[in-house]
């Protein structure tokens, strides 16, 4: 049986920081426990990229380079200087809100992990224990966003892991049905609290966020390594353009054609008539809520909807129509 993916990270994070020169891919699958077992040279250049890239996201500085004066094959490494930590120190506060999050990570699948990360924490003599702040939390359950998600957060980390996509049930508030939603899972983040999926819609054919406390069963569907991350995806860019909320009050300005955007004309809390561009319609006054919501609906009135202000919701209805044009996935 194979090893896990995180035993392999570990292993690849030991190998590179192990030596000051640069080693080959092909060293790598070599002497790296847990890449020898790759079937041909496509299956490990997949699991090698996902792995660098993972490397990446956690924050490890994983270097390119030449392996010496007289290769010029292209090698890796980590910066020993850079990885490095300096000692760890903790506020009495700081020191709480680590165990908060422990206790949000109690579930089966990741108990061993953060016990680890306990003891280290301990044995640099940090004293974590969330009884010394004003902050207490008795489980898991009471943490907002994840009580009774946990199960359905494992199987959508293990479905991205694997590089598959995911089927289960969504509602957008807790009074509407399940409706069933196929999904290629590029990642979860967190963001107020709240953990979100994000992935790519099949049915809507669109870069979607998802509240992962309100998805219902979750199944992993297709073939293992058909999803991949696209390059230059920012998750939390994503996650948070799609909850960040205004302040309450704040609005914009639209104007929309005659007889066009009838849901957005029942938003409006003022209407005045103006013409543009020798185009009849009405200037909106609509309350922004959530900037990405806003802006999805804009967007799909194509010409009849043009933002007034502010500037920065009118610059995204402006990207996402040129997306369209450009058959280009949407975020």
């Amino acid at each position: 049986m194979g090893i896990s993916k995180v035993e392999r990270l570990m292993n690849l994070v030991i190998a590179l920081l192990s030596t000051r020169n640069f080693i080959t891919a092909d060293r790598i699958r070599k002497t790296v426990y847990g890449y020898g077992d790759s079937p041909s040279d496509e299956a490990f250049s997949r699991m090698f990229e996902r792995d660098k890239n993972e490397l990446r996201d956690l924050g490890i500085p994983l270097e390119t380079g030449r392996v010496s004066s007289m290769d010029p094959t292209e090698g890796y490494r980590i910066n020993r200087e850079t990885y490095a930590l300096p000692q760890v120190e903790l506020t009495a506060d700081e020191a709480a809100a680590v165990a908060i999050a422990t206790q949000l990570w109690e579930s089966p699948e990741l108990v061993t992990a953060t016990q680890g990360a306990l003891l280290k924490l301990r044995a640099a003599g940090v004293d974590v224990d969330a009884a010394d702040s004003d902050v207490m939390i008795s489980s898991s359950a009471t943490m907002p966003g994840l009580r009774g998600s946990e199960e359905v957060l494992g199987i959508l980390l293990s479905a991205i892991h694997s590089g598959q996509a995911v089927e289960f049930g969504h509602r957008s508030t807790r009074s509407e049905p399940y409706r069933t939603r196929t999904v290629e899972p590029w990642g979860v983040v967190t963001s107020r609290g709240r953990w979100y999926l994000v992935g790519h819609d099949r049915d809507r054919d669109d870069t979607r966020t998802f509240r992962v406390s309100r998805i219902g069963e979750v199944s992993a569907i297709g073939p293992r390594d058909a999803v991949t991350r696209p390059d230059g995806i920012d998750l939390r860019d994503i996650v948070h353009r799609a909850v960040a909320e205004w302040p309450p009050g704040a609005q914009a300005r639209v104007w929309v054609a005659d007889g066009r955007a009838t849901a957005l004309r029942r938003a409006a809390s003022e209407v005045v008539s103006r013409t543009i561009g020798g185009r009849a319609g009405d200037e909106l006054a609509v309350d922004i809520g959530m900037h990405d919501r806003l802006a999805r609906e804009i967007a799909g009135y194509g010409a009849d909807a043009i933002v007034l202000d502010p500037p920065t919701l009118r610059d995204d209805v402006i990207a996402r129509l040129r997306a369209q044009a450009g058959g280009e996935a949407v975020v």
